[in-house]
C-alpha cells in the first residue's frame, strides 16, 4: 500500500501556516494546559484540512490483468484474417485462470467481437466493420482503453500493418504516461498483391464553348499487365481504349469532345483482371465551360413542347429531353442555365430529381420554369415536392369551399416486402393526400396484409394531425390479401351522400383474386366511386391492378422508381375535382414587373384557361387573372430565378396568346428573367489532403466568400470554412469519394462553379507495413513485437492498483477538531484541568495575593 496526493502545490502553504502556528504560540504569555490543548486543536485542524486540499490517496495494489487483443480489420489488411484468428487463438491456449481477455476489431471504426471475460474465450466468426477504407489506430486505443478497468494491470495487443491514415496514435501515447497499460504489437505478414490505380484525373478546371480540352490520366500499377481504360462525360460514354501498363507510372492522354455551356463532369474507370482494389479504378473531375448559355426544355410524348421553336437558338443552346429520361445525378443538370417543364407530371420525375433539381437552382443560380397544363402544377402531383418549394406559387389554391364534397379511402399493402422506402414513401404520400383535403371532407386508411387493419374508420375529417400521425405509425407484416380491403372501401363509402367518391389501392405484390371481382368494381363505379391502382415495383401483378382501375374507371400507374408515390396520390386527390382548372376567357391583369410589362405595352390577348394556384408572400407577380389568382409569377430562389406560367405553351390554354405575333418574345423574355445574372468570378482552387482545398480571388475584389457543397445525388453536405484572407479561404468537405460540387458566391456578385474530387483513401493505395511506427507505440508503452503469440499472456511488469481517496475523513477530522476547539472554549468551566482559576486560586505559595489581580477580578464581577 502507497500513500500518494494530487495536488501537491497546496503543501506550500505549510511552511506560512508553521511559521503562523510558531508566532501564535510564542504570542501566549502564559503557557496553562488549556492554552497548549486548544493551541493543540486549532492547529490539528487546520493541518488536516491542508491534508485534505492536496487531495490524498491510498494506493491498494491488487494481482488482476487483462489481455486485451485489437485488430486491424482495414482494407489494408484484407488478406490476414486468418492469420489474426489464428495468432489470437494461439494467444489464448496461454491464458492464466485469473487474466480477463477483451477481443475488439478496428478500422475507421470500433467494434467489440467479445467483451472482457475470466472464462473461456474462442475467437468468434466475426464481419466486415463498415469502414474498412480507412485506419484510426488512436481511436482504437482510446476506446480500447477506456473499457478496460483503470484498477487492473493492462496490456493491450495490436494486430495491424501500421498505416494509419486517420488520426495520429504516437500522440495519443503521451497520455499513456501515467498509465498502467503496456502495448504489444504483432506484425501481420504483409501481402503483396497485384493492383493497378487511377492516381491521377487532370482537366482543365474552365474552358470556352466549342473548344477542344485533354485529358491526363495517371495509372499506377504493381506489375506488367494489360487493362480497358472507360471515359464518361455527364456519365455518358466518350470513349474506351485497351492499354498495356508497365510497374510504377503510366500516363495517357485523351482529347475530349467539344461541349455546351455548363459544368461537365467527367469520369475515367479502370478494369483490369486481377486487380485487388477495386476501390481505386475511378476517378471524376468537373469542367466549367463558358459561352452561349445551355436550355433544357422538359417535355412528354403525350405534351410535345413547342418552346424550343420558340427561343432564339442564335443566343442559346437548346436541349429538349423526355421526363422520364431526366438524369438520375446532379451532373445531368448542371451543364445547363435554366430549365423549364413544360406539362410534364411529377409522377414521371419522382421526388428524388426533384431535389437535385432544387439544390441546382438554389446552389448554383440556374434557372427554372413551369408551364401549365393537365399535368402540371397541382394536377401533376407537385404538392409538398421539392419543385413546389421553389416556384414562386403554392399548388393549394384558395377558395376551396367551392370543391364538390369527397370522399377518399386509400387502401395500403402493407406486407413484409414493403418494409423500407416503399412503405417510408407510401406513407407520406398517403399523408400528403390528407392534407390536400379540406376539414369534414371524408377520409378512411386501411393497411392490408393477410387481413385488414382499419387506420382511420371511413368519416369525416376532423383532426389532420392525429391522421396523419396513425398513418405514418403504420408497420409492415404479413403476406398479401389485395381485394377485401377494396371491397371495404366500397362497403364503407356506398351509403354516403358525397358528389365525387374514390379509392386509391397500393401494392407491391400479387394476390388471388375472388370470383366475380370486376363485377363488383365496375357496380361501384356505377355509383359514383371509382378506384385508381398503383403498383410499386416489378413484383407488382400489372396485368391485374390495370384492369382493375380500367373497370373501376380510374387510373393505373406502375412505379419503378418509389420516390414518384407521393406525386402520384397527390395528383390522383387533386384529380378528383376539376376546379382547379379556371376555364372561363380572360384578360391578364398586369402587375408591377417592368420587363413584363413592356412586352404587353400594346395590349394583352384573351387567354382560355389557367390552372389555380396561390402566389407565395414574397414572389412578384407579373400578370394575374380576375380573380387574382396568379398567371405568371417570379422570385428569386437561392442563387436562381423561378417563373411560374400557370397557363400552357401550345395555345389550348394559352388562347390568342399563343397566336400574337410577339408570342416568341414572350418565351424569350421569360428566359431573360431566370438566366443567371452573375458575373464569372477569377478564382483559384488548389487541393490539399483528402478533402481539404483552398480558394483563392486572384482579382482581390472581394472581402469574403462564402461556400456551399452538394454530393452527386444532391445532397448538401456540411462545409467547414476557416478564412484566411479577404478573397481565401480554407475549405474541408467530410464526404465519401466522388465528385463533390462546389458554388461560391462572394459580395462582389460573382459566382464560380467547379466540381472537387474526394480521393479514395490512403488504405486503397499499396504500401509497405509501417514498422518504425508499431516499434514506437511499444516503446513508448514497454511493450514488444510479439514474435511467440504466447508471449501475450506473460506476466505484466507491474500491479494493478486501486485508488481510495481520504480526503473527506481529513475534511471530517478537520470538521471535528475545529468543533471541538469551539466546544472546550465554551464550556471549559466542566473540565477541572481547563477551568480557569478563581482570586482565592492565584495565591502564590507564600499566601500572598496580588492586589493588582484581586482588583482585576472585582471590577470582571
Amino acid at each position: 500500500m502507497d500513500i500518494r496526493i494530487d495536488h501537491p502545490l497546496w503543501l506550500l502553504l505549510s511552511a506560512p501556516l508553521v511559521a503562523y502556528m510558531i508566532f501564535t504560540w510564542r504570542s501566549v504569555k502564559r503557557k496553562t494546559p488549556r492554552a497548549t490543548l486548544l493551541f493543540i486543536l486549532r492547529s490539528a485542524s487546520i493541518l488536516f484540512l491542508l491534508a485534505a486540499l492536496v487531495s490524498p490517496y491510498l494506493v491498494l495494489f491488487n494481482e488482476e490483468e487483462q489481455i486485451m487483443f485489437l485488430a486491424d480489420r482495414s482494407a489494408s489488411t484484407s488478406g490476414t484474417s486468418e492469420e489474426m484468428d489464428a495468432f489470437i487463438e494461439k494467444s489464448l491456449s496461454s491464458k492464466k485462470a485469473d487474466q480477463a481477455v477483451g477481443l475488439y476489431s478496428f478500422a475507421g471504426d470500433f467494434r467489440t467481437d467479445t467483451a472482457l471475460t475470466k472464462g473461456q474465450v474462442r475467437v468468434p466468426q466475426v464481419e466486415s466493420l463498415e469502414e474498412v477504407g480507412e485506419t484510426d489506430i488512436e481511436k482504437a486505443l482510446s476506446l480500447t482503453n477506456a473499457i478496460g478497468s483503470a484498477e487492473s494491470a493492462t496490456r493491450i495487443v495490436l494486430l495491424s500493418d501500421g498505416l494509419q491514415t486517420r488520426g495520429d496514435a504516437l500522440s495519443y501515447l503521451q497520455k499513456f504516461t501515467t498509465s498502467r497499460v503496456q502495448i504489444d504489437v504483432a506484425q501481420l505478414n504483409h501481402q503483396v498483391f497485384p493492383d493497378a490505380a487511377i492516381t491521377k484525373l487532370d482537366v482543365p478546371r474552365t474552358a470556352y464553348a466549342g473548344q477542344q480540352q485533354l485529358m491526363t490520366i495517371e495509372v499506377n500499377a504493381s506489375d506488367r499487365t494489360t487493362g480497358t481504360l472507360y471515359l464518361y462525360q455527364n456519365d455518358r460514354p466518350i470513349g474506351e481504349e485497351d492499354i498495356e501498363l508497365v510497374p510504377g507510372k503510366n500516363q495517357f492522354t485523351y482529347p475530349l469532345p467539344a461541349v455546351n455551356t455548363g459544368l461537365v463532369k467527367y469520369e475515367a474507370k479502370l478494369v483490369v483482371e486481377n486487380d485487388h482494389f477495386l476501390e481505386n479504378n475511378r476517378m471524376f473531375a468537373a469542367v466549367t465551360v463558358q459561352g452561349q448559355p445551355s436550355v433544357l426544355v422538359v417535355e412528354t410524348d403525350e405534351h410535345p413542347s413547342v418552346i424550343p421553336s420558340l427561343l432564339d437558338q442564335n443566343t442559346l443552346n437548346v436541349t429538349t429531353l423526355q421526363a422520364k429520361d431526366l438524369p438520375s445525378t446532379l451532373s445531368g443538370y448542371l451543364p445547363y442555365q435554366a430549365i423549364i417543364f413544360d406539362n410534364v407530371p411529377g409522377t414521371l420525375v419522382g421526388e428524388e430529381k426533384m431535389a437535385m433539381i432544387e439544390q441546382t437552382v438554389k446552389n448554383f443560380g440556374t434557372g427554372f420554369m413551369m408551364t401549365g397544363g393537365t399535368n402540371s402544377f397541382g394536377l401533376g402531383g407537385y404538392f409538398k415536392t421539392p419543385i413546389e418549394t421553389l416556384l414562386p406559387v403554392e399548388m393549394e389554391v384558395k377558395g376551396k369551399e367551392e370543391l364538390p364534397s369527397l370522399g377518399l379511402v386509400i387502401a395500403m399493402d402493407r406486407s413484409g416486402s414493403m418494409s423500407g422506402s416503399k412503405l417510408v414513401l407510401a406513407r407520406e404520400a398517403a399523408a400528403r393526400s390528407v392534407d390536400l383535403l379540406r376539414e369534414k371532407d371524408t377520409f378512411g386508411f386501411t393497411a392490408f396484409e393477410d387481413s385488414i387493419w382499419e387506420v382511420v374508420p371511413v368519416g369525416p375529417l376532423d383532426d389532420k394531425k392525429d391522421v396523419t400521425s396513425k398513418i405514418l405509425s403504420v408497420p409492415a407484416a404479413g403476406g398479401t390479401n389485395i381485394f377485401p380491403s377494396v371491397a371495404k372501401a366500397y362497403e364503407d363509402l356506398a351509403d354516403l351522400s358525397l358528389q365525387r367518391k374514390h379509392v386509391i389501392l397500393l401494392t407491391d405484390g400479387q394476390s388471388s383474386m375472388p370470383a366475380g371481382y370486376l363485377d363488383i368494381i365496375e357496380e361501384a363505379k356505377n355509383n359514383n366511386t371509382t378506384l385508381s391502382t398503383v403498383g410499386i415495383g416489378t413484383d407488382a401483378d400489372e396485368s391485374l391492378l390495370e384492369e382493375m382501375a380500367e373497370a373501376g374507371g380510374g387510373r393505373y400507374y406502375g412505379v419503378s422508381d418509389e420516390s414518384t408515390v407521393p406525386a402520384i396520390l397527390s395528383r390522383e386527390t387533386i384529380t378528383m375535382t376539376r376546379t382547379y382548372i379556371e376555364d372561363d376567357p380572360f384578360y391578364m391583369k398586369l402587375g408591377h414587373v417592368p420587363e413584363w410589362n413592356e412586352l404587353f405595352a400594346v395590349g394583352v390577348p384573351q387567354m382560355n384557361a389557367y390552372i389555380a394556384t396561390t402566389a407565395k408572400p414574397t414572389a412578384d407577380v407579373a400578370a394575374f387573372s380576375p380573380k387574382e389568382d396568379p398567371i405568371i409569377a417570379e422570385w428569386k430562389y437561392g442563387l436562381g430565378r423561378t417563373v411560374a406560367f400557370t397557363s400552357d405553351s401550345s395555345g389550348k390554354w394559352s388562347g390568342e396568346l399563343a397566336a400574337w405575333e410577339a408570342y416568341p418574345e414572350f418565351w424569350n423574355t421569360a428566359m431573360r428573367r431566370i438566366l443567371p445574372s452573375y458575373s464569372s468570378a477569377p478564382y483559384v482552387l488548389t487541393q490539399g489532403d483528402g478533402g481539404k482545398f483552398t480558394i483563392t480571388d486572384t482579382s482581390g475584389e472581394a472581402a469574403f466568400l462564402e461556400v456551399t457543397a452538394v454530393t452527386e445525388a444532391g445532397e448538401e453536405i456540411e462545409v467547414l470554412e476557416d478564412q484566411t484572407a479577404p478573397g481565401k479561404v480554407n475549405i474541408s468537405l467530410n464526404s465519401t469519394p466522388g465528385l463533390v460540387y462546389l458554388s461560391v458566391t462572394d459580395d462582389q456578385n460573382r459566382l464560380f462553379e467547379t466540381g472537387v474530387t474526394i480521393p479514395y483513401s490512403e488504405e486503397y493505395r499499396p504500401k509497405v507495413p509501417n514498422e518504425d511506427l508499431l516499434a514506437e507505440i511499444t516503446k513508448e508503452t514497454g511493450g514488444r513485437v510479439l514474435e511467440n503469440p504466447n508471449e501475450a499472456f506473460r506476466s505484466l511488469p507491474y500491479r494493478g492498483e486501486e485508488r481510495k481517496s481520504i480526503t473527506t475523513w481529513l475534511l471530517l477530522g478537520s470538521l471535528l477538531l475545529f468543533f471541538a476547539d469551539i466546544t472546550l472554549r465554551r464550556f471549559s468551566r466542566f473540565v477541572p484541568v481547563l477551568r480557569k482559576k478563581t482570586p482565592i486560586e492565584e495565591i502564590d505559595s507564600t499566601g500572598q495575593t496580588s492586589v493588582t489581580e484581586l482588583l482585576k477580578q472585582k471590577r470582571k464581577r
